[in-house]
């Protein structure tokens, strides 16, 4: 077991390293923290959008997806080794979890664990999922340091969420999601455009979804979730929690202006109030799952329209 004070020194050198860091490229202090401006990586502008993807080409070849795992990736996955239940010695892939502190405009905002494979869109998707970004917010920057494991976004609105902050939900999502705020807030605002599903759109869907090559078959111990058009998904994210591939999505439907009107979001886990809500704040009309759903999800899905 690790020495408690070791960890609390730890953090603190941590702490000190990311001021230093912040202080040395002048930021400025907002709400008593340093404002972040970390190596500029990129600027999100919209980029290619939802054009089509996944499902199968004129010539029957699958077509790719716009975003897809990479079982490959060695920082995705361990090896490690073990006895089966016979006792014979074995080795298997398992899925490594990173820490991520994320940052708003110099506000320390949380640490979640992740796969941390797409920092930058899980920052996006968590901010906007939180009602902390706004969709029509400029955002002037987002800045990732793969040694401090730290992502700041930055826009060109003023923020202050310490009253935010402190009031938490821990919802039912995997690893114990937390919302902070009024987990309702503005939800009763979003109205969901009308919408068409057709039962060979779903086959279609499971069947491109199940031949992907992805880290669950790799490794387990992880979610996916799709974004999808018709019977094609577009794009595929994975982590440890649903709630985390989910916000991956979201950034990413922000960074390229991608009208979710027309859009299924599909996810390999069940469909809790998070679920929906979060859902409901992307704009997609149609949420499926291949599990099922508590009666709660299925009350605010019936609110949403």
């Amino acid at each position: 077991m690790r020495d408690p004070h070791a960890v609390e020194q730890g953090g603190d050198r941590l702490r000190r390293r990311i001021g230093q860091r912040l202080a040395g490229l002048g930021g400025e202090v907002v709400a008593g923290h340093q404002a972040s401006l970390l190596r500029p990586r990129e600027r999100v502008t919209a980029g290619r959008g939802c054009r089509r993807a996944g499902g199968a080409s004129p010539q029957g070849h699958a077509r790719p997806l716009l975003v897809q795992p990479d079982p490959s990736d060695p920082r995705l996955t361990r090896r490690v080794s073990g006895l089966d239940h016979t006792g014979a010695r074995i080795e298997a892939s398992v899925t490594v979890e990173r820490p991520l502190t994320l940052y708003l405009n110099g506000q320390e905002i949380v640490t979640m664990m992740t796969i941390l494979d797409r920092p930058e869109e899980l920052a996006l998707g968590y901010l906007l999922n939180q009602g902390m970004l706004r969709r029509d917010d400029a955002v002037t920057g987002i800045d990732y340091d793969d040694d401090l494991q730290v992502v700041v976004v930055r826009t060109a609105r003023r923020t202050d969420y310490e009253a935010k902050l402190k009031k938490k939900t821990l919802t039912s999502g995997c690893a114990q999601g937390t919302a902070f705020g009024d987990l309702l807030e503005d939800f009763g605002e979003r109205t969901l455009p009308p919408a068409a599903l057709r039962t060979s759109w779903l086959y279609g869907l499971l069947k491109a979804i199940n031949t992907l090559p992805t880290l669950y078959l790799e490794a387990g111990a992880i979610h996916g979730c799709a974004l999808c058009k018709a019977d094609a998904p577009l794009v595929y994210m994975e982590d440890v929690g649903r709630h985390n591939a989910v916000d991956k999505i979201a950034g990413w439907m922000f960074r390229t202006g991608c009208d979710p009107a027309d859009k299924i979001f599909y996810t390999t886990g069940r469909l809790t109030s998070e679920m929906v809500i979060k859902t409901v704040r992307m704009g997609i009309p149609i949420l499926i799952s291949r599990s099922g759903f508590t009666a709660w999800g299925w009350s605010w899905r019936a609110r949403s329209g």
